[in-house]
């Protein structure tokens, strides 16, 4: 069962729609799957789909969110009410409704701040890197502080959703599972420019668009984890639910890069070299360097193993959509 009103597309426009997924979902599993078009913000319409089905739900996804740092700024309120409002109105109808269903909550590694920008970074030919001797060059873990920070707008709402399915956890003895969410991807990406790097590059690569590059010379990084490492993740927190627990969740060392190296990817792939545009000024609250560390998950899930890297999700993303991408006329 799926809640989504598709604000997506109000946040960015028709091209970053989830209709079309809503569409092949209903068409490929039929009666299997039921579609509420509710915003989770509607206290009472997400307590009666709750109580349709109460002690049935065996897990709850929660997903929905508005992710964008730029989009945030022109609209706080909605930024909060969805994020962080959102948040709580899906664990308390998880509370009162099916209490023993393990809740998963996709929150951000933006709950860090801009904390990883302080740290040592080495400029390299295509990224900024760390010295292998330091303690994150493996990646970040979850001990890195989350106060004393810029955030921004978005980056805080998510803070508060974070810390709220925390407290649900802790403090109901729910199962809840906090995943700190790198660059989550895939080839079902409604990929736009405010949000989907990795599916953002190759359309914009396929399509023949001006991708622009904010700030850090092009050379920032990023880890990604492919949409099917990120549910046999989930799948193994649901066989196996602890309660308030906090996961990083990304790429790692296995798979993550920088602007730079996806252009030069994604140019090897559709046989087009990237357009782009460079803006000095960084996005506020971004990331110069994240590399987030799964071994807190691996520790709790040794099962749980990681099957795509960079080149592989960008080569799916293309195949999927190559019939799809093209440039305009």
């Amino acid at each position: 069962m799926g809640i989504d009103n598709d604000m997506r597309q109000e946040f960015f426009g028709a091209e970053a729609s989830t209709a079309w997924n809503v569409q092949r979902l209903t068409a490929d599993l039929g009666s299997q799957y039921s579609h509420h078009g509710v915003d989770i913000r509607d206290r009472d319409a997400v307590a009666r789909i709750f109580e349709k089905y109460g002690k049935d739900i065996a897990v709850v996804i929660h997903a929905a969110a508005q992710p964008s740092h730029d989009w945030a700024v022109r609209d706080p309120f909605t930024d909060f009410d969805v994020n962080a409002g959102g948040t709580l109105t899906m664990l308390q109808n998880t509370r009162e409704h099916c209490i023993e269903a393990p809740f998963i909550h996709c929150s951000t590694n933006k709950v860090y701040g801009d904390t990883p920008n302080r740290l040592p970074l080495v400029e390299q030919e295509t990224r900024w890197e760390l010295d292998s001797a330091h303690p994150y060059y493996e990646g970040i873990t979850e001990d890195m502080s989350i106060d004393q920070t810029l955030h921004s707008v978005f980056g805080a709402s998510k803070v508060a959703a974070d810390v709220m399915a925390q407290e649900y956890g802790r403090y109901f003895g729910m199962k809840t599972a906090i995943f700190r969410g790198g660059t989550l991807t895939g080839p079902a990406h409604s990929a736009t420019e405010l949000h989907g790097f990795l599916g953002y590059v190759m359309r914009a690569n396929m399509e023949r668009r001006t991708y622009r590059i904010f700030g850090y010379k092009g050379k920032q990084v990023r880890d990604a984890i492919h949409s099917h490492d990120v549910l046999s993740a989930f799948e193994a927190f649901f066989r196996n639910p602890g309660s308030a627990k906090v996961y990083n969740l990304g790429g790692g060392r296995h798979s993550n890069v920088s602007n730079l190296e996806a252009f030069a990817i994604a140019g090897r792939i559709s046989g087009t070299e990237m357009i782009t545009e460079y803006v000095e000024d960084n996005r506020i609250g971004d990331h110069q360097w994240w590399i987030g560390s799964m071994a807190a998950f691996q520790a709790d899930y040794p099962q749980w193993k990681q099957v795509y890297d960079v080149p592989m999700i960008l080569q799916e993303i293309h195949d999927a959509n190559v019939d799809k991408w093209v440039p305009a006329a």
